[in-house]
């Protein structure tokens, strides 16, 4: 989708064993499935953000071919990525006078950036502004399958994330105005939390027969696609993509995490 686009995508990365994997999106440097077979055995990943550096050579080779920029970043309330990006387009402007660099705080993540995409016909200035005028119309809800990824970045308390698994307690959260992952509910059992994902749709989604909507998963296909089609009996919806939670975003929520991102009225 990225290369259909021509988007260019600056990676954050991800640590594993002493070894640093950057998250490309083809998995070329490491595949989700050696991702998640490495964590689901008990290894423990990190991640950084993109620095400036990457930003600047990133940046640099589309100035050189006479193209403006629209840099639209991961939540600056998640990653210090978007103050990497802004500090890089500030060093290059003075380089580049006559090209437009702009860069945009998503307040999304993951997915939910893919219904920022680039619009056909727009100057570079315009589609900056749509993309700020129109970040906060993406919901983001989400549910995950162990609590102990959550409680190591500190999401969630060590007693909370010890009485939910032994009580099968699954959180339902969402992405926030700030661009914050927020708890907002917990139901008891899988198919329960799956459901309140897909209902969120009935209660904040604008005009869902007609729009495209994404899923992103974290090895748990099946679950993925059964969602997928729940939502497209249960609302219309005609296309629903889905795609893998990669390495970074799925160090810190862990296996098995589900998300839907859709427009609507509120976050």
């Amino acid at each position: 989708m990225a290369k259909e686009l021509e988007l260019n995508v600056v990676p954050l990365t991800v640590h594993l064993e002493g070894k640093d994997y950057p998250n490309y999106l083809d998995g070329s440097a490491i595949s989700n499935a050696e991702f998640y077979g490495a964590i689901r055995a008990g290894k423990v990943a990190s991640t950084s953000a993109a620095n400036v550096g990457q930003f600047q050579d990133a940046m640099r080779a589309v100035l050189d071919t006479g193209k403006d920029i629209v840099c639209v970043c991961f939540s600056s309330a998640l990653s210090t990525t978007y103050q990497s990006a802004t500090i890089a387009a500030d060093d290059l402007r003075a380089d580049y006078p006559e090209r437009e660099i702009y860069v945009v705080d998503s307040l999304p993540a993951s997915l939910g950036q893919g219904h920022l995409q680039k619009r056909a016909g727009l100057s570079a200035k315009e589609l900056a502004d749509w993309v700020v005028s129109n970040r906060l119309s993406v919901d983001h809800w989400f549910t995950v399958d162990d609590l102990n990824y959550l409680k190591r970045g500190g999401r969630v308390s060590a007693t909370s994330a010890l009485l939910g698994t032994m009580l099968s307690i699954k959180p339902v959260m969402h992405t926030s105005n700030e661009g914050k992952l927020v708890p907002v509910g917990k139901v008891r059992g899988r198919k329960a939390s799956l459901n309140a994902l897909i209902d969120k749709i009935g209660e904040l989604g604008i005009a869902p027969e007609k729009q495209t909507m994404f899923i992103c998963q974290a090895d748990c296909e099946d679950e993925a696609r059964w969602v997928a089609d729940q939502i497209k009996a249960r609302y219309g919806t005609p296309e629903v993509h889905i795609n893998f939670i990669g390495p970074v975003i799925g160090s810190h929520t862990g296996p098995n995490t589900i998300g839907i991102f859709f427009v609507g009225k509120e976050r």
